[in-house]
């Protein structure tokens, strides 16, 4: 009987190895690392602009738009309206080369949306560029007087960014509220329009109030 068993036991002696190496290797199989996550793209500007404050503070908030008397204006021929939408008084496509576009908006609040310093340290976030102190704006922004508004206009770009991008951004008090017109996308393209930018603010002015009905 003993001779019998002989061969099973060898076997399973031979067998118990091989079970146990089995084993090892499955834990020692290392976990397939995750694929990258695409990069955010930077730059990419929400289209309902709040028109101030800083980001974290307008995200999610519900802000009224400006209500009451007006402005008027004539946007250069090669700039295509665009559908208007609750946040915009105004909106259009400005066309590039190679089919990129850049994005003009006119938006309007009550009162001075957090003030100057603020509003312009918003389009600065949006280029992911550095805030400005209030000693900086005399520098950093420029004064035109126009039609009897007086508007502030800013000029920032930030070539660091994977696809460099730019804001003409110009601000102007009116009627107890403020007003926001705002071009940006690519850097070169927002550039080439400023001449075409500066043209348009000059035609900016207080609508005609509508006559009454007899």
């Amino acid at each position: 009987m003993l001779f019998r068993l002989a061969p099973v036991l060898l076997a399973a002696l031979v067998l118990l190895p091989a079970c146990r190496d089995e084993k090892i290797t499955d834990y020692r199989v290392p976990k397939e690392k995750p694929e990258p996550l695409p990069p955010i793209l930077t730059g990419q500007l929400p289209t309902g602009d709040a028109g101030g404050g800083s980001a974290s503070n307008m995200a999610g908030a519900a802000v009224p738009t400006a209500t009451g008397e007006g402005l008027s204006w004539t946007a250069p021929a090669h700039w295509k309206p665009k559908a208007a939408s609750a946040m915009r008084k105004g909106s259009y496509a400005v066309p590039g080369e190679n089919g990129a576009d850049a994005d003009f908006s006119i938006t309007a609040f009550p009162g001075d949306v957090g003030g100057e310093l603020a509003n312009v340290n918003r389009w600065r976030g949006q280029l992911e560029l550095p805030p400005l102190n209030e000693s900086d704006l005399p520098e950093a922004t420029t004064r035109l007087e126009q039609n009897g508004l007086n508007f502030v206009v800013v000029d920032f770009s930030n070539d660091k960014l994977a696809k460099p991008q730019a804001i003409l951004g110009a601000l102007v008090p009116f009627d107890g509220a403020t007003w926001f017109f705002k071009l940006s996308g690519p850097a070169m393209l927002v550039g080439n329009e400023k001449t075409a930018f500066l043209t348009f603010l000059k035609s900016v002015k207080p609508a005609a109030p509508a006559r009454a009905t007899q």
